[in-house]
């Protein structure tokens, strides 16, 4: 129940007299990068909000924050490329070296 005793399609219908729109998307994961981490969201419920054209979104569901790739995507396929790594090797060899691709791909040849 919402504030005042008001149901939801009350609440629905109020919005819309207003021009507020809702719609659900139908995400599978929300991603917010800042330049230190990403903060991941997964099985999120999404909804837009369109208020006389103005959207946001409001994002729910479990959260994960972990350190920002710093790495072009080109770097990490060169490495795993050259070496046979996967993925997880490829970008801790190239943290451990600073972004250094050759240092990176030396060391994973190893």
């Amino acid at each position: 129940m919402f504030p005042g005793g008001m149901n939801p399609k009350q609440m629905q219908g109020m919005m819309r007299q207003m021009g507020i729109k809702t719609t659900p998307i139908n995400a599978k994961e929300v991603i917010i990068r800042t330049d230190g981490k990403e903060i991941i969201v997964k099985n999120p419920q999404v909804t837009e909000v369109d208020m006389k054209g103005m959207k946001t979104y409001q994002v729910m569901g479990d959260i994960e924050e972990r350190e920002r790739q710093v790495f072009d995507e080109e770097d990490i396929e060169m490495v795993m490329q050259q070496t046979g790594k996967g993925r997880s090797d490829a970008e801790a060899a190239l943290k451990k070296h600073d972004g250094d691709i050759a240092a990176a791909i030396l060391e994973l040849q190893e």
